[in-house]
């Protein structure tokens, strides 16, 4: 079976392969196929997000496709920065300037609980799909703490690592990961 990832995140994409590369006869990015898209994500949830972009994708390549929406919901924040965590400072997406808007807005707050939430979609050519979530809990740092992973990363205290998803490993973060924990219910789902 042919899997398309629905993404041009190359983070995104090698944390896909790292657990379930082995599941696909082939695991395919955009670019490995040759499709330049990017596909506007305008759900108000992390699944409508998901489906939009694999339903577009399946049917633009008639593969299998796996997508996912995910973000970072900040109690703090009322779950925010939820949907648009790779826009919160701007459209441009840049990590460096999130982190800081988020240390900046919280600067002031002991209430630093967070989670990271992952919605998976893997839909069909034949309209059929499956999806999952995964949720990981911990709290947002004062200060940058490692250099390892992407997006807010480094400021994401896991409870269950004890340490910064930045400090992580990739092993060590795919293990506890709210993608690692969605992507694995995907596993299973798609195993039955």
């Amino acid at each position: 079976m042919e899997l398309v990832i629905a993404s041009n995140n190359i983070n995104k994409i090698k944390e896909i392969k790292n657990i379930l590369g082995d599941f696909f006869e082939n695991v395919y990015s955009l670019k490995d196929i040759g499709l330049d898209v990017d596909v506007e994500e305008t759900g108000k949830t992390f699944f409508e997000n998901a489906m939009i972009k694999a339903k577009t994708i399946c049917q633009l390549t008639n593969k299998v496709a796996l997508a996912d929406d995910s973000g970072l919901r900040v109690d703090f924040l009322n779950g925010g920065p939820g949907v648009y965590s790779a826009r919160y400072a701007g459209e441009e997406h840049d990590d460096e300037k999130n982190i800081d808007k988020l240390l900046l807005t919280m600067e002031k707050t002991i209430d630093r609980k967070a989670n990271f939430t992952s919605t998976i979609v893997v839909y069909y050519p034949n309209g059929n799909y499956v999806s999952a979530d995964g949720v990981v809990y911990g709290e947002i740092t004062t200060e940058r703490q490692g250099t390892n992973g992407f997006g807010y990363d480094p400021i994401f205290f896991s409870y269950e690592l004890n340490k910064t998803f930045g400090q992580a490993s990739d092993q060590e973060k795919n293990k506890v990961s709210h993608r690692g924990k969605a992507l694995e219910k995907i596993r299973e789902l798609l195993s039955k």
